[in-house]
């Protein structure tokens, strides 16, 4: 379980990171002295493709800079109980309490990412054009289709199962 919300926080911060990459102009670094190349998960907006105008890479870049400085100090506490917690043992007192306070901490920061991501893909949202909007949507919808297809695809033809013993 806290390996899924670690992943949980490392892709979160990815996504951020992305972002911040898709927003700045291209060929130009991230905002952040890095030149990485954008790395997309899950809902991520697909930014690249609708030809954002400066103002409005600029505009998307100062929402998610926001985002993670508010988000920063709150993350940072966040792992520093978890370390505290991982360095217990078992057997010394305050371990259980210990859990139960980092389980309460680790579902405030699920339910907290995922309220700020919403918030920011809306503001994001609300910097694009409504043709812009529209091709969005046509995305999503198309992403929605092939992934649909790569379903069915795997329905019809199902990976040979490994628990078969070897030779026969």
């Amino acid at each position: 379980m806290r390996k899924n919300i670690t992943l949980g926080l490392i892709l979160t911060s990815a996504m951020a990171l992305t972002t911040l990459a898709v927003a700045a102009p291209a060929g130009q670094a991230d905002g952040m002295g890095h030149g990485h190349h954008s790395h997309r998960h899950g809902q991520d907006m697909d930014l690249k493709k609708l030809n954002l105008t400066d103002a409005q890479r600029a505009s998307i870049k100062q929402i998610v800079q926001g985002s993670f400085a508010q988000n920063k100090t709150q993350w940072q506490a966040l792992r520093q109980q978890r370390s505290a917690f991982e360095s217990m043992t078992p057997d010394q007192v305050g371990y259980q309490a210990a859990a139960a306070s980092l389980a309460q901490a680790e579902a405030d920061a699920t339910r907290i990412r995922v309220q700020q991501k919403a918030a920011v893909r809306a503001q994001i949202y609300a910097v694009l054009t409504s043709a812009q909007k529209a091709q969005m949507t046509s995305m999503k919808l198309a992403k929605q289709a092939r992934r649909q297809q790569w379903q069915q695809f795997k329905a019809e033809h199902p990976a040979p199962s490994s628990t078969s013993p070897a030779g026969q």
